[in-house]
Order: structure tokens, then sequence, then C-alpha cells
């Protein structure tokens, strides 16, 4: 099997790690428009050769589109000329506007994924083995793709060891604005704050656990989340608006010295790790 991988950053090297591991006889190619991510990806072993053309993928069995948002949906515009076999699979974090975006010429060519991992850490230096293994991928709409490209798209993900999910675009997005994309806009609101506030050596002295887990992520790539933000934004104020009426109950409470109240809204929230 031909593959070919869009973009060799963190997603795209990882997944092309995942590949060559569950399929040995797999030639993987990549492209980057970031030059030196293709030289990295090359010496990391990611892939197995890097083109300079898009052209170059014509033929491929299967497409990977590792990108923003953005970037996919501009691609998508520029492939109606690939071959009828070829099974094109996005990985983008959001996926109503980029299913609406797909040219009707290859719809059926077209799988609409979203690998739920990542890390805050971007480039092929960032790519990890085992980052897909474990986890779950939604797929969204599959039964406007095509038999072949469904079957392939599953058996891939399958033989990464991931667990696979299917639900309709809308409701993907509105999940994803609450456990993905609101936590991403709330860690950057948690680091600008803090940095208003603090002298970077008071930052150093008294940062525990608890706020470097909740800031970890305001250090992922703000081009990207602008995208996903911009993609998902309906959904995105909801969530953000859901939270803020939950801290400002917060808020209240402390502010009534409410402390009764207060500790069961505390054990309220807590109920929420007996389902993960």
């Amino acid at each position: 099997m031909k593959i070919g991988i869009v973009g060799l950053g963190l997603m795209g090297g990882s997944l092309g790690i995942a590949l060559k591991k569950s399929d040995t006889h797999a030639e993987v190619i990549g492209f980057d428009h970031n030059d030196q991510h293709c030289i990295e990806a090359l010496e990391y072993g990611i892939v197995d050769k890097v083109v300079d053309t898009l052209e170059a993928f014509y033929g491929v069995d299967v497409l990977f589109l590792a990108v923003p948002v953005d970037g996919i949906i501009a691609l998508l515009k520029s492939l109606p000329e690939i071959e009828n076999k070829t099974t094109i699979i996005d990985l983008g974090s959001t996926k109503e506007k980029i299913i609406l975006s797909v040219p009707k010429e290859i719809r059926e060519n077209f799988v609409a994924a979203h690998p739920m991992t990542g890390t805050e850490k971007s480039g092929p230096s960032a790519a990890i083995e085992g980052l897909y293994h474990g986890k779950a991928v939604v797929l969204c709409d599959l039964e406007e793709s095509g038999e072949q490209q469904r079957n392939i798209a599953k058996q891939i993900f399958t033989d990464m060891g991931m667990k696979l999910f299917y639900m309709g675009a809308k409701e993907h997005d509105r999940h994803a604005a609450y456990i993905s994309h609101m936590p991403h806009a709330l860690s950057y609101a948690l680091a600008n704050a803090v940095m208003k506030q603090e002298d970077p050596k008071a930052i150093t002295a008294l940062a525990g656990g608890g706020f470097k887990d909740m800031s970890r992520i305001a250090k992922s790539s703000p081009n990207m989340w602008r995208d996903i933000f911009q993609q998902n934004r309906k959904y995105l104020l909801d969530g953000i608006d859901s939270f803020a009426e939950e801290l400002e109950r917060c808020r209240s409470l402390v502010e009534e010295e409410n402390w009764e109240a207060l500790h069961h809204w505390m054990s309220k929230a807590n109920t929420l790790h007996q389902i993960l």
C-alpha cells in the first residue's frame, strides 16, 4: 500500500511512525511546506521519502491530510483529479465545515476523522511512537463515504490500535467544543491572567502540579488553534458561556461565604471522573 501524508508535524509525523509499524510493507510518502520538516521527517524515519508537489500523490492508495483545518479545506479544493480508488482521510479537529467543503466529485473518496489525541508540542521532532495507540478516533458522516473508503479507513485505524466511534459532524463539533476546544480557551485565559498578575520569579517558585496541568495546553500552536476556534465558533461560544456561568456560580458562593453550597458544587464536579 502506498500512503501519502500532507503535514509532517506532531500528528502527521506520529501517524507515519504508526503506519510503518502497523504495515511494514507500506510505502509512506510525505509532503510539507516547511522544508525543515521534510528534512527532519526523513532523518527520524517518519516517512520513506518526501515530495515537493501535491501532484506526486496521484495514484496513492490513501492520502492523509494532517494540517490545520483551514489548510484541509484549501487542499480539498485542489484534489478533484485524484484516482477513484484513493481514500482521503482528514485528521482535523472540526468536522462540519470541512465536510461541507469537500467537492462533490471526491465526496465518496473522503473520510472525515478526528483522532482524539495529541500534545502541546509541534513539528516532526514532537512525533512519538504510540500517540494513536489505545486512543479514540471519531469517524463522522461515514454513510456519505464510499464503501471501499469506509472499510480502508476503519482497517487502518484498527490496525493502529485505535478505538472507533461514529457520529454526525454537528454532534462531533458540539462535543469537541466542550471537551477539547473550550479547555484550550480556558488554558490560554489562565496563562494570560497569571502573566498579568505575577512576575516570572513568583510563577517559577509557586507553580505546582495543578497550575502546570491546567496551563500546559496554553503552549499549543496559536496558528492551529485560531483556525479551530474560527471553524467551531458557534459551539465554542456556547461552551465558554456555560463555563462562565459555572465560574460566576463559584464566585457568588465564595463572595457570600456559602461554604456548604460551595462544597456541594465541588462534590458535584467530582462525579465527572466516574465516567472518565
